[in-house]
Protein backbone atom coordinates (compact mmCIF):
# COMPACT_ATOMS: atom_id res chain seq x y z
CA UNK A 1 0.00 0.00 0.00
CA UNK A 2 2.82 2.38 0.92
CA UNK A 3 4.51 1.61 -2.40
CA UNK A 4 1.34 2.39 -4.35
CA UNK A 5 0.84 5.62 -2.42
CA UNK A 6 4.44 6.64 -3.11
CA UNK A 7 4.09 5.93 -6.84
CA UNK A 8 0.85 7.93 -6.98
CA UNK A 9 2.49 10.83 -5.13
CA UNK A 10 5.46 10.76 -7.52
CA UNK A 11 3.19 10.78 -10.57
CA UNK A 12 1.15 13.65 -9.13
CA UNK A 13 4.26 15.73 -8.48
CA UNK A 14 5.52 14.94 -12.00
CA UNK A 15 2.28 16.22 -13.51
CA UNK A 16 2.19 19.35 -11.38
CA UNK A 17 5.78 20.12 -12.31
CA UNK A 18 5.52 19.26 -16.00
CA UNK A 19 7.27 21.71 -18.36
CA UNK A 20 3.95 22.77 -19.90
CA UNK A 21 2.48 23.90 -16.60
CA UNK A 22 5.63 25.37 -15.08
CA UNK A 23 6.14 27.74 -18.00
CA UNK A 24 3.71 30.25 -16.47
CA UNK A 25 1.32 31.04 -13.64
CA UNK A 26 -2.30 32.03 -14.23
CA UNK A 27 -4.71 34.10 -12.15
CA UNK A 28 -8.39 33.77 -13.11
CA UNK A 29 -10.88 36.57 -12.48
CA UNK A 30 -14.50 37.04 -13.55
CA UNK A 31 -17.04 34.88 -15.36
CA UNK A 32 -18.16 34.62 -18.95
CA UNK A 33 -16.39 33.99 -22.25
CA UNK A 34 -12.68 33.42 -21.62
CA UNK A 35 -9.90 35.86 -22.47
CA UNK A 36 -6.24 34.88 -22.20
CA UNK A 37 -4.13 37.93 -21.30
CA UNK A 38 -0.41 37.73 -22.10
CA UNK A 39 2.04 40.39 -20.83
CA UNK A 40 5.03 41.70 -22.74
CA UNK A 41 8.62 40.65 -22.17
CA UNK A 42 9.85 41.24 -18.63
CA UNK A 43 6.41 42.18 -17.32
CA UNK A 44 4.01 40.37 -15.02
CA UNK A 45 0.29 39.84 -15.50
CA UNK A 46 -0.24 42.95 -13.37
CA UNK A 47 0.33 45.00 -16.51
CA UNK A 48 -3.32 44.18 -17.25
CA UNK A 49 -4.74 45.26 -13.86
CA UNK A 50 -6.72 48.22 -15.18
CA UNK A 51 -8.03 46.26 -18.16
CA UNK A 52 -9.01 43.27 -16.01
CA UNK A 53 -10.96 45.50 -13.60
CA UNK A 54 -13.24 46.30 -16.54
CA UNK A 55 -13.16 43.11 -18.60
CA UNK A 56 -13.76 40.75 -15.67
CA UNK A 57 -17.24 42.24 -15.25
CA UNK A 58 -18.36 40.41 -18.38
CA UNK A 59 -15.59 37.90 -19.18
CA UNK A 60 -13.46 35.26 -17.51
CA UNK A 61 -9.93 36.68 -17.55
CA UNK A 62 -6.98 34.28 -17.46
CA UNK A 63 -4.01 36.49 -16.59
CA UNK A 64 -0.61 34.98 -17.34
CA UNK A 65 2.83 35.67 -15.89
CA UNK A 66 5.59 33.79 -17.69
CA UNK A 67 8.40 31.76 -16.13
CA UNK A 68 11.36 33.82 -15.00
CA UNK A 69 9.33 36.98 -14.38
CA UNK A 70 7.58 38.21 -11.26
CA UNK A 71 7.55 35.41 -8.71
CA UNK A 72 7.37 32.60 -11.28
CA UNK A 73 10.44 30.32 -11.18
CA UNK A 74 12.48 30.09 -14.40
CA UNK A 75 12.48 27.09 -16.72
CA UNK A 76 15.18 25.64 -18.91
CA UNK A 77 15.60 26.90 -22.45
CA UNK A 78 14.04 26.98 -24.96
CA UNK A 79 11.69 29.23 -23.02
CA UNK A 80 9.17 30.57 -25.50
CA UNK A 81 8.25 27.26 -27.12
CA UNK A 82 7.52 25.85 -23.65
CA UNK A 83 5.12 28.73 -23.05
CA UNK A 84 3.40 28.20 -26.40
CA UNK A 85 2.96 24.46 -25.82
CA UNK A 86 1.87 25.12 -22.24
CA UNK A 87 -0.87 27.54 -23.30
CA UNK A 88 -2.29 25.02 -25.76
CA UNK A 89 -2.29 22.36 -23.02
CA UNK A 90 -3.87 24.84 -20.58
CA UNK A 91 -6.76 25.59 -22.97
CA UNK A 92 -7.41 21.89 -23.53
CA UNK A 93 -7.12 20.85 -19.88
CA UNK A 94 -9.46 23.62 -18.73
CA UNK A 95 -11.85 23.00 -21.64
CA UNK A 96 -11.91 26.66 -22.59
CA UNK A 97 -14.16 27.25 -25.58
CA UNK A 98 -12.77 29.63 -28.20
CA UNK A 99 -10.95 32.04 -25.87
CA UNK A 100 -9.96 35.46 -27.12
CA UNK A 101 -6.23 36.20 -27.08
CA UNK A 102 -5.08 39.57 -25.78
CA UNK A 103 -1.34 40.12 -25.85
CA UNK A 104 1.05 43.04 -25.49
CA UNK A 105 4.44 43.03 -27.24
CA UNK A 106 5.86 39.51 -26.80
CA UNK A 107 2.38 38.46 -25.64
CA UNK A 108 0.95 39.68 -28.93
CA UNK A 109 3.55 37.79 -30.95
CA UNK A 110 2.78 34.68 -28.88
CA UNK A 111 -0.91 35.14 -29.70
CA UNK A 112 -0.12 35.17 -33.43
CA UNK A 113 2.00 32.03 -33.02
CA UNK A 114 -0.76 30.21 -31.16
CA UNK A 115 -3.40 31.07 -33.75
CA UNK A 116 -1.13 30.00 -36.60
CA UNK A 117 -0.48 26.53 -35.12
CA UNK A 118 -4.01 26.08 -33.71
CA UNK A 119 -6.23 27.97 -36.18
CA UNK A 120 -9.50 26.53 -34.80
CA UNK A 121 -8.82 26.88 -31.08
CA UNK A 122 -9.37 30.61 -30.55
CA UNK A 123 -12.00 33.26 -31.20
CA UNK A 124 -10.03 36.37 -32.11
CA UNK A 125 -6.74 38.11 -31.37
CA UNK A 126 -6.18 41.60 -30.02
CA UNK A 127 -2.53 42.48 -30.42
CA UNK A 128 -1.12 45.48 -28.54
CA UNK A 129 1.90 46.94 -30.31
CA UNK A 130 3.47 43.65 -31.41
CA UNK A 131 5.02 42.30 -34.60
CA UNK A 132 5.32 38.85 -36.20
CA UNK A 133 9.13 39.25 -36.39
CA UNK A 134 10.71 41.52 -33.79
CA UNK A 135 14.21 40.86 -35.12
CA UNK A 136 13.29 42.42 -38.47
CA UNK A 137 12.72 45.70 -36.65
CA UNK A 138 16.19 45.63 -35.10
CA UNK A 139 18.46 43.82 -37.58
CA UNK A 140 18.97 45.35 -41.06
CA UNK A 141 18.08 43.01 -43.94
CA UNK A 142 16.96 40.30 -41.51
CA UNK A 143 15.93 37.11 -43.29
CA UNK A 144 15.22 34.79 -40.40
CA UNK A 145 18.78 33.91 -39.41
CA UNK A 146 18.89 32.27 -35.98
CA UNK A 147 20.71 34.06 -33.17
CA UNK A 148 22.73 31.79 -30.89
CA UNK A 149 22.31 31.95 -27.12
CA UNK A 150 26.08 32.09 -26.75
CA UNK A 151 27.17 35.41 -28.21
CA UNK A 152 29.18 38.43 -26.97
CA UNK A 153 26.07 40.49 -26.14
CA UNK A 154 24.57 37.66 -24.06
CA UNK A 155 27.84 37.11 -22.22
CA UNK A 156 28.07 40.81 -21.41
CA UNK A 157 24.49 41.01 -20.11
CA UNK A 158 24.76 37.84 -18.05
CA UNK A 159 27.90 39.22 -16.44
CA UNK A 160 26.45 42.62 -15.52
CA UNK A 161 26.17 43.37 -11.82
CA UNK A 162 22.77 44.33 -10.43
CA UNK A 163 23.51 48.07 -10.38
CA UNK A 164 24.59 48.13 -14.03
CA UNK A 165 21.60 46.03 -15.07
CA UNK A 166 19.23 48.37 -13.20
CA UNK A 167 20.88 51.42 -14.79
CA UNK A 168 20.38 49.91 -18.26
CA UNK A 169 16.69 49.30 -17.56
CA UNK A 170 16.24 52.82 -16.17
CA UNK A 171 17.64 54.23 -19.42
CA UNK A 172 15.57 51.97 -21.69
CA UNK A 173 12.10 52.12 -20.12
CA UNK A 174 11.37 55.85 -20.80
CA UNK A 175 11.61 55.13 -24.53
CA UNK A 176 8.93 52.44 -24.17
CA UNK A 177 6.56 54.22 -21.78
CA UNK A 178 5.79 57.93 -21.55
CA UNK A 179 3.78 57.54 -18.33
CA UNK A 180 6.32 58.54 -15.68
CA UNK A 181 4.46 56.89 -12.79
CA UNK A 182 4.38 53.56 -14.59
CA UNK A 183 8.04 53.71 -15.60
CA UNK A 184 9.18 52.79 -12.08
CA UNK A 185 6.85 49.77 -12.07
CA UNK A 186 8.31 48.54 -15.36
CA UNK A 187 11.89 49.04 -14.20
CA UNK A 188 11.18 47.12 -10.99
CA UNK A 189 9.73 44.18 -12.94
CA UNK A 190 12.75 44.03 -15.22
CA UNK A 191 15.24 44.32 -12.37
CA UNK A 192 13.59 41.36 -10.61
CA UNK A 193 13.59 39.14 -13.71
CA UNK A 194 15.65 35.98 -13.80
CA UNK A 195 18.73 37.12 -15.70
CA UNK A 196 19.11 34.00 -17.85
CA UNK A 197 15.46 34.24 -18.88
CA UNK A 198 15.87 37.94 -19.60
CA UNK A 199 18.83 37.28 -21.89
CA UNK A 200 18.07 33.93 -23.53
CA UNK A 201 14.29 34.39 -23.51
CA UNK A 202 14.74 37.58 -25.49
CA UNK A 203 16.78 35.64 -28.04
CA UNK A 204 13.90 33.14 -28.27
CA UNK A 205 11.63 36.06 -29.12
CA UNK A 206 14.04 37.42 -31.74
CA UNK A 207 14.34 33.97 -33.32
CA UNK A 208 10.58 33.73 -33.84
CA UNK A 209 9.74 34.86 -37.37
CA UNK A 210 6.02 34.51 -38.12
CA UNK A 211 5.79 36.73 -41.20
CA UNK A 212 4.87 33.74 -43.38
CA UNK A 213 3.17 31.65 -40.70
CA UNK A 214 0.48 34.25 -39.98
CA UNK A 215 -1.09 33.38 -43.33
CA UNK A 216 -2.50 30.31 -41.54
CA UNK A 217 -4.53 32.42 -39.11
CA UNK A 218 -8.27 32.13 -39.74
CA UNK A 219 -9.66 34.38 -36.99
CA UNK A 220 -9.95 38.18 -36.80
CA UNK A 221 -6.80 40.05 -35.75
CA UNK A 222 -7.09 43.55 -34.31
CA UNK A 223 -4.00 45.64 -33.70
CA UNK A 224 -3.79 48.46 -31.16
CA UNK A 225 -0.52 50.10 -32.09
CA UNK A 226 1.53 53.02 -30.80
CA UNK A 227 2.02 55.89 -33.23
CA UNK A 228 5.42 56.85 -31.80
CA UNK A 229 8.03 57.71 -32.97
CA UNK A 230 5.97 58.80 -35.98
CA UNK A 231 2.83 57.31 -37.51
CA UNK A 232 4.15 57.10 -41.07
CA UNK A 233 7.11 54.94 -40.02
CA UNK A 234 4.92 52.73 -37.85
CA UNK A 235 2.38 52.23 -40.64
CA UNK A 236 5.16 51.23 -43.04
CA UNK A 237 6.51 48.69 -40.55
CA UNK A 238 3.10 47.14 -39.86
CA UNK A 239 2.26 46.95 -43.56
CA UNK A 240 5.50 45.10 -44.32
CA UNK A 241 5.29 42.67 -41.40
CA UNK A 242 1.58 41.89 -41.73
CA UNK A 243 1.68 41.52 -45.52
CA UNK A 244 0.51 37.89 -45.30
CA UNK A 245 -2.43 38.88 -43.11
CA UNK A 246 -3.99 41.77 -45.04
CA UNK A 247 -7.32 41.60 -43.19
CA UNK A 248 -5.72 42.85 -39.96
CA UNK A 249 -7.53 45.89 -38.53
CA UNK A 250 -5.06 48.40 -37.09
CA UNK A 251 -5.86 51.31 -34.76
CA UNK A 252 -3.08 53.75 -33.89
CA UNK A 253 -2.78 55.45 -30.50
CA UNK A 254 -1.46 58.97 -30.95
CA UNK A 255 1.16 60.26 -28.53
CA UNK A 256 1.82 56.79 -27.20
CA UNK A 257 4.97 54.74 -26.85
CA UNK A 258 5.10 50.95 -26.65
CA UNK A 259 2.97 50.59 -23.47
CA UNK A 260 -0.27 51.84 -25.00
CA UNK A 261 -2.35 50.76 -21.99
CA UNK A 262 -0.33 53.14 -19.80
CA UNK A 263 0.23 56.05 -22.18
CA UNK A 264 -3.32 56.29 -23.55
CA UNK A 265 -5.47 54.37 -21.02
CA UNK A 266 -8.82 55.89 -21.98
CA UNK A 267 -8.30 55.32 -25.71
CA UNK A 268 -7.00 51.83 -24.99
CA UNK A 269 -10.03 50.76 -22.95
CA UNK A 270 -12.44 52.19 -25.50
CA UNK A 271 -10.82 50.20 -28.31
CA UNK A 272 -10.59 47.11 -26.14
CA UNK A 273 -14.28 47.21 -25.25
CA UNK A 274 -15.28 47.85 -28.86
CA UNK A 275 -13.34 44.87 -30.16
CA UNK A 276 -14.01 42.37 -27.36
CA UNK A 277 -17.72 42.98 -26.85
Amino acid sequence: MKTIAFVFFFLLISVLNSPAQSAFQVVVKGKGQPILLFPGFGCTGEVWNEAVAELSKTHQCHIFTFAGFGNVPPVEMPWLSKIKDGVIAYVKENKLKKPTLLGHSLGGTLSLWLASVEPDMFNKIIVVDALPASAALMIPNYNGEAIAYDNPQSTMMLGMDSASFAAMNAQTVPYMCKNVKKQKVLVDWMNKADRKTYVYGYIDMLNLDLRKEIAKIKIPVIMLGAANPDKATVEKTYKAQYEKLPSTVIHYAENSAHFVMYDQPKWFMEKLNENIK
